[in-house]
């Protein structure tokens, strides 16, 4: 797999200092862990989804998840589970090439029957993602991916998810974040990411964000995505990456407040009919979202249209200045003191920035570096025209 595969080779050329690298199932999850990006999340009783998942990975999406849980209602979860063995089962058969794909379950009970059904063809599943994760929950959890783990000889990735009121309510957090870190280092090997719920989030206090905000202006959640980082989001060794949470709009709605994208990066690029498609599927309030989350230390985002992929995987490329930035840090070495930047307009200050270029250079392979005068713009636009 490669993030902007689907891009023919002279658009990807013009595009690309340094194009994406390729990675694999296998790859350390540390790379894996970024290589996620966008995640498409699908109910698993849709009768398309065979159709579905091999239409996305042509259109460069790398990472699925598919559903059992709350997109599923009670009464159609044996269909849904039906629907997901039969069209894993025909994707092991063919030997599709699938982007990494994840089963978010119902509960830790539900992993063992869906490993015994599905038999080899567990072979096309990367993980779980395991919803309403709490420190007490997370231990049957990880011991029933532990049992499928030696059912089938070999490792599933997992995803918990952070969306009880144990880890929400301010009485309860800290003591509950701490134990359920506790719980994932145990296993800390296949936990790809810890993800946020912001929906359930929000319900405890019957919040629903508009379009016109981002979860950061929800106080109540923002507060939580900050204790989240906090203490799973570390760079001693200690962290795991933390995914931001799913913007819930596709479609323009009524609005309050102005657009939030300027129009001038779009005329500047030849394309300000773009701008017109963003905010017609009100994706400048995601644009801003992803933003928001690069700036508070989270990676990858939890996305449910195939219009939102585009856009949270073209703000992954490492901008050229930003590269060079990074290169001149870690080429520093073990030295400490501040440097100007190559175009002098910032400062570069060794040790306190050494994490950061790290975080940089990982992102530069797995989304690769845009070359010199190239903006989001120009990605965007390249990746929304398939």
């Amino acid at each position: 797999m490669r993030h902007f595969s689907h891009l023919a080779g002279p658009a990807e050329e013009s595009l690309f200092e340094s194009p994406p690298e390729e990675f694999h199932r296998d790859s350390p999850s540390r790379f894996l862990a970024v290589a996620l990006g966008a995640t498409l999340y699908m109910p698993a009783d849709r009768p398309s989804l065979p159709a579905d998942i091999t239409k996305q990975a042509a259109a460069g999406v790398t990472s699925v998840v598919v559903c059992l849980e709350d997109a599923i209602a009670d009464e159609q979860v044996a269909t849904a589970e039906d629907n997901l063995v039969a069209t894993l089962r025909g994707f092991a058969d063919l030997g599709a090439e699938l982007p990494l794909v994840f089963v978010r379950v119902r509960d830790h009970t539900q992993i063992r029957g869906l490993v015994k059904r599905l038999g080899t063809a567990t072979a096309v599943v990367d993980g779980f993602v395991l919803p309403k994760f709490t420190a007490t929950s997370g231990v049957d959890y990880l011991h029933a991916v532990d049992r499928a783990d030696r059912a089938v000889d070999r490792m599933f990735h997992v995803m918990p998810v952070v969306e009880s009121g144990a880890a929400l309510y301010a009485e309860t957090r800290v003591d509950e974040l701490t134990r359920m870190r506790a719980v994932l280092h145990r296993d800390r090997e296949r936990v790809l990411a810890v993800r946020i719920g912001a929906t359930d989030l929000c319900a405890y206090f019957g919040l629903r964000r508009s379009p016109d905000v981002s979860i950061y202006d929800i106080k109540v959640v923002a507060d939580l995505i900050a204790d989240v980082v906090n203490v799973f989001g570390r760079v001693d060794g200690s962290g795991f990456a933390v995914s931001g949470p799913v913007w819930e709009y596709f479609t323009d709605i009524e609005r309050i407040f102005k657009p939030q994208l300027r129009s001038t990066p779009f005329s500047e690029h030849n394309v300000p009919e773009l701008r017109g498609q963003l905010l017609s599927r009100a994706l400048d309030g995601l644009i801003r979202e992803v933003q928001l989350d690069r700036a508070n230390g989270l990676t990858g985002k939890t996305t449910i249209h195939p219009s939102h992929v585009a856009v949270v995987n073209a703000l992954q490329v490492v901008p050229l200045e930003e590269y060079r930035d990074a290169m001149d840090v870690l080429g520093a070495g073990r030295a400490s003191g501040v440097m100007a930047s190559g175009l002098g307009n910032k400062m570069n200050e060794i040790r306190p920035h050494m994490a950061w270029a790290r975080a940089t250079a990982d992102r530069a392979r797995v989304f690769g570096v845009s070359r010199e005068g190239i903006s989001f713009v120009d990605l965007l636009a390249a990746g929304m025209r398939r």
